[in-house]
């Protein structure tokens, strides 16, 4: 539903509004459990350790991470990819990488191929997904680390098939790294069921968290160097980072405020996901058939029936992206996102590395009404 005058559909930059609920836990967070975990023995830091602890398995239960001591929680997604990616291949390695991912990932990839490592790109579909046969043939090419791909695009909406990239990556000796910015919260995620051996998802989009936390998964038998060193609150005599898990890669005070809100939002899914999930996926349908109903309206990624994250990005023939979006805004009180996203592979793969693209994104909350409105004011704008 709209809020404060806006109709958000903004949801794949960052979800808005969060629930009560997130806000709650982070104000007690500031309060009663206002303390440095794992550092002070009294009731404050004790308290807030507590908090660190039960946040650590709500989420990992949402996961479905076995053990909760395998989910790190990091500053955001962008910096647990970096972590992963950094802390896995060194130079005179190989990477097999789909054609398409967000800069989260490319300008990583980028720096690593500087130094040494070899980058070979996954060509992919007209939808944006990943072609099987490609893949397998350039993961059996050459000793390959790594395979890395996008859970769901940010862009197009397409769901990756990355329970079968693992496979693919398994049978040849290579780990699976996925970016699940985009899918958990949205998508069911069972990281038990789903094979990759790293996945990194953000705390803000999806999982309805605030901004400043993600979360890494690290299968158990994967090991990655730290990207950071520093105080951990244990083992502090030595030079060297503690070996266990989660403490080897958390250093530093953690940001217990946002964990806190992030538990709390995942605990808001743990109650509503399958209706939400289905709910979304209905919404994001009706979004994508009436925009591909407005006469020179081109819709990127999967067409109306495929399987699709709840984005749903456009390019008008006659109307610039960065127009469309601004009147929406200033107009319509249509919150959406114009440009490259973050993401220039994905739009050079779509042809709209030039133009950009307006993206609408669907999130807990969004209506029926909602999307129809918006579908109204953009084609007022496009036939005006």
């Amino acid at each position: 539903m709209a809020h404060d005058g806006i109709i958000y559909l903004d949801h794949a930059a960052t979800s808005w509004p969060k629930p009560p609920e997130v806000l709650d836990a982070m104000a007690r967070a500031l309060g009663p459990a206002g303390g440095n975990p794992h550092r002070s023995a009294h009731r404050l830091a004790l308290e807030a350790a507590r908090l660190v602890l039960e946040a650590r398995s709500t989420v990992a239960a949402f996961l479905g991470v076995r053990d909760p001591r395998d989910l790190l929680f990091v500053p955001g997604c962008t910096f647990g990819l970096n972590m992963v990616l950094k802390g896995l291949l060194a130079p005179g390695d190989r990477v097999v990488v789909s054609s398409v991912e967000h800069n989260a990932v490319a300008r990583p990839l980028a720096a690593l191929a500087a130094s040494g490592v070899e980058v070979v790109q996954m060509p992919v579909d007209e939808a944006g997904r990943v072609d099987l046969d490609a893949a397998e043939e350039l993961v059996a090419e050459a000793p390959t680390r790594a395979v890395v791909c996008q859970h769901a695009s940010n862009v197009t909406g397409a769901i990756q098939p990355v329970a079968d990239l693992a496979d693919i990556a398994h049978e040849h000796g290579a780990v699976l790294v996925a970016d699940g910015a985009q899918a958990a919260g949205h998508l069911k995620v069972d990281l038990a069921e789903l094979g990759a051996d790293a996945y990194v998802a953000s705390g803000h989009k999806g999982l309805l968290g605030p901004q400043g936390i993600g979360v890494v998964y690290l299968s158990p038998g994967l090991e990655v160097r730290e990207l950071v060193q520093g105080g951990s609150g244990g083992d502090s005599g030595a030079l060297s980072m503690p070996v266990v898990r989660p403490d080897r890669y958390e250093a530093g005070t953690p940001p217990v405020p946002a964990i806190a809100g992030l538990a709390a939002g995942v605990a808001v899914l743990g109650r509503e996901a399958d209706e939400l999930f289905e709910q979304e996926q209905r919404i994001a349908r009706r979004l994508l058939e009436g925009l591909a109903a407005i006469p020179g309206m081109r819709v990127l990624g999967p067409v109306l029936g495929e399987e699709r994250a709840p984005v749903v990005s456009v390019v008008h023939e006659e109307v610039e992206p960065d127009r469309l979006a601004y009147e929406l805004d200033s107009r319509y009180g249509v919150a959406v996102r114009a440009g490259l996203h973050c993401a220039p592979a994905a739009h050079a793969a779509m042809g709209t590395a030039e133009t950009g693209a307006v993206r609408f994104s669907v999130g807990r909350g969004v209506t029926e009404a909602d999307v129809d409105a918006a579908v109204e004011a953009v084609r007022e704008v496009c036939l005006a």
